[in-house]
């Protein structure tokens, strides 16, 4: 191999990596705010977990993060505004990343 096909594959191998790790930082980021939005609905323990795992779930339904504004805002319906769970998953992601970069 030339030192271009090296330098290929590794810009190669970080593109994935660094997209599987977008990819896990965003749906932790969906974990953290369903799990926000459970304790705001009373939801504890296995009830606030199950309802987390559904808003990881409702942002494979299309591109980008309204959809899980969407389930979010309604679920919550007057506790929380659109723009209130959009700041929340902003706040959210930093965290995430540093979650994830913890366990790694």
């Amino acid at each position: 191999m030339t030192t271009f096909d090296d330098r290929e594959n590794a810009f190669e191998n970080k593109f994935a990596h660094d997209s599987q790790m977008q990819f896990r930082a965003e749906a932790r980021r969906n974990k953290l705010v369903g799990l926000w939005a459970a304790d705001l609905l009373g939801k504890t323990g296995d009830e606030a977990a199950a309802y987390a795992m559904e808003v990881v779930s409702a942002d494979f339904e299309e591109a980008g993060i309204e959809d899980v504004v969407r389930k979010v805002a309604g679920d919550l319906a007057g506790r929380a505004s659109a723009d209130d769970v959009r700041a929340k998953m902003a706040a959210m992601l930093p965290v995430a990343k540093a979650q994830l970069m913890d366990e790694v």
